[in-house]
């Protein structure tokens, strides 16, 4: 679709520099231990700049915005997929604050 190539699209740029930091993060911490979620997530990150290169490859525009929808997809996978990977860190978070907050009560 693109003239110039995919690999001008600042789209997939900005893609493959998000699948590059999504595996930088995704190394440590408590996703490194969560071996399901660790993948999806790069699978999920990989796609998307995959499938945008993809569809800038294919021959007609209805194929290209199938592949377009595919990447947006992805990224909605990814989205969710962090909310997920978030929700321990949140609660870990409230619940030291909250912990922090009786043992001060209880000095005063």
């Amino acid at each position: 679709m693109s003239r110039k190539g995919f690999k001008n699209l600042i789209v997939w740029q900005k893609a493959k520099e998000l699948a590059v930091e999504v595996y930088r993060l995704s190394g440590d911490g408590m996703l490194g231990k969560d071996f399901g979620l660790r993948d999806q997530m790069r699978r999920s990150a990989v796609s998307i700049a995959s499938n945008l290169a993809e569809g800038d490859e294919r021959g007609t525009d209805k194929e290209s915005v199938r592949f377009f929808h595919i990447a947006k997809g992805s990224l909605a996978e990814l989205r969710t997929q962090i909310q997920i990977a978030l929700l321990p860190i949140a609660h870990r978070l409230l619940f030291n604050e909250i912990d922090e907050t009786d043992q001060t009560d209880e000095t005063e």
